[in-house]
């Protein structure tokens, strides 16, 4: 039986550099070397591009859009057709659209839901029965991991963010839930928590308005190889929640002792939304829709 990995998100960024971490681990995950990692995106050619950079046969591309239902079951009818040994795990793929929720498309707001809460679900559900199904060389306290990327902006609501945040506040608490479900079968689910990284993320989340982020979060931006690196650690420690960065843990703490309401008071009057609307709705141009993109 083959021992795989499984990375989302997978063409760039956070996804891109947990490939880059994983094809290093001996004998971690699983208790074997991993015989395939299976890299998952929607772009076949800059999957192509990593995979050759990277100089490792056991990367496979899988190209897939995860927001298709019929792409992910193709994804379900491929590990059904091998039937695997799924020893990690990692839903890193995800999309965020910035600006006030007037000013964005409904398919804008209905892609950021299926990506980042619905097709982290269904394919975490996919991928349980050949986790839980272990074989000789997998122990409790050595099994398959899940490891979800959420996001520091889970912690609180955002405005001029609201349907990100919201989405990875979900992905918060559906990962901490299932941690508790899957703890008898010795799977370990791991919830990173960044705040800004060093991705295209914030170029595609404002249209290519903005590439570098700027204020405080300028000062705080994390680097994706060190992130990938250090959740992997996390996730062999079996921490259920990582929340990475001293100033991420910082607001993670504030979200928990100081009220919400104050919080975004003092957001809503230093950092007021920007509106591109603002004497009304009016319909988005479709020509300046995001491109849907994996996060990075």
């Amino acid at each position: 039986m083959k021992n795989i990995a499984i990375v989302t998100g997978a063409s760039s960024g956070i996804g891109k550099s947990f490939l880059k971490t994983i094809i290093k681990e001996r004998g971690i995950f699983g208790g074997v070397p991993f015989d395939e990692v299976w890299a998952v995106a929607r772009r076949a050619d800059k999957l192509n591009e990593i995979i050759d950079s990277l100089g490792d046969d056991r990367v496979l591309p899988v190209t897939c859009d995860l927001s298709d239902p019929d792409n992910l079951a193709e994804l379900e009818e491929q590990l059904a057709a091998e039937k695997p040994q799924v020893g990690l795990l990692v839903n890193c793929a995800g999309i965020g659209f910035k600006g006030a929720v007037e000013d964005q498309t409904a398919k804008a707001l209905e892609d950021t839901l299926d990506i980042n809460c619905t097709a982290l679900s269904k394919l975490t559900r996919i991928c349980l029965p050949y986790m839980i199904e272990k074989d000789k060389y997998l122990s409790k306290a050595n099994g398959p991991r899940i490891i979800n990327v959420a996001s520091s902006a889970g912690f609180l609501p955002q405005p001029g963010f609201a349907a990100y945040a919201a989405s990875k506040s979900y992905v918060i608490n559906f990962s901490r839930a299932l941690a508790f479900e899957l703890m008898d079968y010795g799977i370990c689910v791991t919830t990173v928590c960044p705040g800004p990284v060093n991705t295209e993320f914030q170029s595609k989340a404002t249209g290519g308005a903005e590439t570098e982020f700027s204020g405080f979060r300028q000062y705080v931006v994390a680097d994706p190889d060190k992130l990938a690196e250090a959740s992997v650690k996390a996730s062999i420690k079996g921490r259920r929640m990582f929340v990475y960065g001293f100033s991420q843990k910082a607001l993670h703490l504030a979200s928990k002792i100081i009220p919400t309401d104050l919080i975004l008071y003092i957001e809503h009057r230093t950092m007021p939304v920007e509106r591109t609307s603002a004497a009304g709705y009016t319909e988005p141009d479709k020509k300046t829709e995001v491109t849907k993109e994996e996060e990075t």
